[in-house]
């Protein structure tokens, strides 16, 4: 495995293997690798020659109050991590080196699928992501992509960023990875104390428990939405900061619960911001 640290460098071995006829697979990620990323790689593995993982914490996703000097950060495990699960290549650029100086281009999806949810929580967040992410796809050259399930709007939101501007790649999401007691894995778990790990368990709970509504025959988007909300509502230390039943191809809202639907939630526990959601077809 190669770490590769500056652009230049990156898009030439990228074009080497394309002319080679190579198949690209990318991760993107931001470091601090847990099982969640690894299930990325393995899939991105059995689907494509060469594998390419960024690790990069972009600032341009964060906000000023947000966690960015704080995010956690282990570039040597992550490496060796990576090589562990098959990856060719990894991609770590400093900021400097994706954002010098003058730096002033930006790609924005616009409309309803970015204010709501994280969009309009973390005001400028999606406008970092799909720049950054469109910036990795012109520098690595993927025929596919991995994201997680987890960050369900991000995917939604990159892949129909993709469409509109006719970038040929393939957006794969992956299914969220969770631990036995139904924590989503996320990076920022590492912030939760052990009172603040039991304590988060109420979001896949309450989740869940709006799947199980649907299942038995619920088909109105606003009770199931009422009854996630009022089981986090009254959960010690859980602060909530949002939960949808929406459309899962587009997150509009929806009359009734029917075809592809997405139960999402977010939950401050402490001072971590932890996000969730269930997918399913009905």
């Amino acid at each position: 495995m190669e770490v590769i640290k500056k652009i230049a460098e990156m898009k030439e071995i990228s074009l080497c293997l394309k002319r080679e006829g190579k198949s690209i697979g990318l991760v993107p990620t931001m470091g601090y690798l847990h099982e969640g990323h690894l299930s990325l790689i393995k899939t991105a593995r059995r689907e494509n020659d060469i594998i390419i993982m960024s690790n990069f914490v972009n600032p341009l996703q964060f906000g000023p109050k947000e966690d960015f000097a704080t995010y956690p950060r282990d570039p040597d495990r992550d490496n060796k991590l990576a090589e562990s699960a098959g990856v060719d290549y990894v991609f770590g650029p400093t900021s400097e080196e994706m954002y010098p100086q003058g730096y002033c281009t930006y790609i924005e999806v616009n409309g309803p699928m970015v204010e709501k949810m994280c969009g309009k929580s973390r005001p400028g967040h999606f406008k970092g992501v799909t720049t950054v992410v469109l910036k990795l796809f012109l520098i690595t050259q993927p025929d596919r992509a991995y994201f997680g399930q987890k960050d369900a709007q991000q995917a939604i939101i990159v892949r129909k960023m993709v469409t509109d501007l006719n970038v040929p790649v393939k957006i794969i999401t992956c299914p969220i990875v969770r631990e036995e007691d139904g924590l989503a894995l996320s990076s920022r778990n590492t912030y939760l104390s052990s009172e603040e790990r039991i304590q988060a368990l109420a979001l896949p709970r309450a989740l869940s428990a709006g799947r199980d509504m649907i299942l038995k025959g619920e088909t109105d988007p606003l009770k199931v939405k009422q009854h996630i909300t009022s089981i986090l509502a009254s959960s010690p230390g859980i602060r909530l900061d949002y939960v949808e039943v929406v459309n899962g191809d587009d997150l509009s809202d929806l009359s009734a619960i029917k075809g592809k639907v997405l139960l999402a939630a977010a939950v401050y526990v402490g001072k971590t911001r932890l996000i969730d959601n269930i997918d399913l077809e009905v």
